[in-house]
C-alpha cells in the first residue's frame, strides 16, 4: 500500500530515485530528482504519459536553473522577478541532454517556481524536480492526496504522497519564450494581458 510521507521522508525517496505525490500551488503532482534518469522514466511510466510530451520542471530559484547549464535570458529574468513563485511556467531553451531528460525533443524545457512554502522548502533540498499533475495520462488532476492514492491504487512506481490538504489553484500558464516571438503555450491561472506587459 502507497504510504502518506512527511517531508522528511518524501525527501528520502526523491534523492534515492522514487517517485512522489506532492501537493502544489495548483493541483497535486507527481515528482521525480532530475539527478535519477530512472526514476523520470518511471514517472512517465506510472501516469501513463507518452515519453513524447515533455515535463517541466519545478525549481525553488533562478539559481537553480542556472546550475543546470541553462542561460536565462534577460527576458527570462523579467519574468521570474515579476510573477515568480507563481503560476507561471517558462519555456526557455536548454542544453539537449537536459531536453532529452524530460522528453523534449525540442531543447527546451519549462521551468516554474511554485507559490507553495512547503513545496519551496521541499525544493531547496531536493534540488529540481520534474513534474506533473497527478493523475492518469487525459483524466483530471488530483485535488487531494487521497484522490492521488486512489487514482493510483495498484500502480507499482509510487513511493508515497504528502498530505496537505485540499490543492485547487488553476493550473499555470505556460509561456513559450525560447524564440524571439513569444507565445502561450496553454492558457491558466497568468493572464495573457500580464504577459504582454512584461514581454511586449
Amino acid at each position: 500500500m502507497t504510504k502518506v510521507l512527511d517531508v522528511e521522508g518524501a525527501l528520502d525517496a526523491l534523492v534515492t530515485g522514487g517517485v512522489v505525490g506532492l501537493p502544489t500551488d495548483t493541483v497535486y503532482g507527481l515528482a521525480a530528482s532530475l539527478a535519477h534518469p530512472l526514476a523520470i522514466a518511471a514517472l512517465f511510466q506510472l501516469k501513463g504519459r507518452p515519453t513524447t510530451v515533455a515535463l517541466p520542471v519545478l525549481v525553488s530559484s533562478v539559481a537553480q536553473i542556472e546550475e543546470l547549464g541553462v542561460k536565462w535570458t534577460r527576458r527570462a529574468r523579467t519574468l521570474s522577478d515579476t510573477l515568480w513563485p507563481g503560476a507561471l511556467t517558462v519555456v526557455v531553451a536548454v542544453p539537449s541532454a537536459l531536453s532529452a531528460l524530460v522528453g523534449s525533443a525540442t531543447d527546451t524545457v519549462g521551468f516554474r517556481c511554485p507559490h507553495d512554502e512547503l513545496l519551496l522548502r521541499l525544493l531547496q533540498r531536493s534540488g529540481p524536480l520534474a513534474l506533473t499533475s497527478a493523475n492518469a495520462h487525459g483524466k483530471r488532476p488530483c485535488e487531494s492526496a487521497s484522490q492521488l492514492l486512489e487514482a493510483f491504487d495498484g500502480r507499482s512506481g509510487l513511493s508515497g504522497v504528502i498530505d496537505d490538504g485540499l490543492r485547487t489553484g488553476d493550473v499555470s500558464t505556460v509561456v513559450d519564450i525560447s524564440q524571439p516571438e513569444w507565445r502561450i503555450v496553454r492558457q491558466g491561472a497568468t493572464s495573457a494581458a500580464a504577459l504582454s506587459v512584461l514581454l511586449d
